[in-house]
């Protein structure tokens, strides 16, 4: 990879060119910078309901991971056979490969949950793009909390990622419970999520 006086670069593929254009994107205080099909996103603050639904989400998760596993809001997630890098509301992800990841990113197949909450800036690549990228690294779970969902408030489990798709294990009305299975073995309670 050559750079030209630092505002552009000659690179080998071009994942290496659109990850050095991600990392040189400056966007405004607490918006989201990803990677999504190629085109870097800007996607604007969260609301404070989303980062409340985050927050107990990973309150319930510290209950039931190894000790030696974390959950991180916004850790960069790389999917570069989708050309993707998503910085998801949450991952749970194990230390290992966590201290063994770049400096800036790790593989998005590394995470053994990820979880996407729906706002308007974002509906389309949590349910679509977002999906099938997960899908294609392995990730082994993906949970879509989708207060935007065109036929009322969800929440979706998807999970056995084959290619780039997953199997739905379960979608529950916001307000429902739904299960997580191992290795979380849990059973989380929307009742009191806002509208995120």
């Amino acid at each position: 990879m050559r750079e030209f006086e630092g505002d552009y670069i000659l690179a080998d593929n071009v994942w290496d060119e659109i990850v050095w254009v991600w990392r040189r994107t400056e966007a405004p205080r607490g918006c989201k910078v990803e990677i999504v099909e190629g085109l870097v996103t800007v996607a604007p603050l969260s609301s404070v309901g989303h980062n409340y639904v985050a927050e107990r989400l990973q309150r319930r998760l510290y209950d039931v991971i190894p000790e030696d596993w974390g959950v991180y809001q916004r850790l960069p997630l790389a999917v570069p056979t989708r050309l993707g890098l998503y910085v998801p509301d949450l991952a749970v992800v194990p230390e290992k490969p966590l201290r063994a990841a770049g400096e800036r990113v790790m593989c998005a197949s590394s995470a053994a949950l990820v979880v996407e909450i729906v706002s308007s800036a974002t509906a389309n690549n949590d349910r679509i793009h977002k999906v099938a990228g997960y899908a294609q690294a392995g990730v082994p779970l993906y949970l879509l909390i989708d207060n935007l969902a065109p036929g009322g408030p969800t929440v979706t489990l998807h999970s056995e990622p084959e290619g780039d798709t997953y199997r739905t294990l379960c979608t529950a009305a916001i307000g429902d419970p739904i299960a997580l299975p191992a290795p979380f073995t849990c059973t989380l309670h929307t009742g009191g999520f806002p509208e995120a």
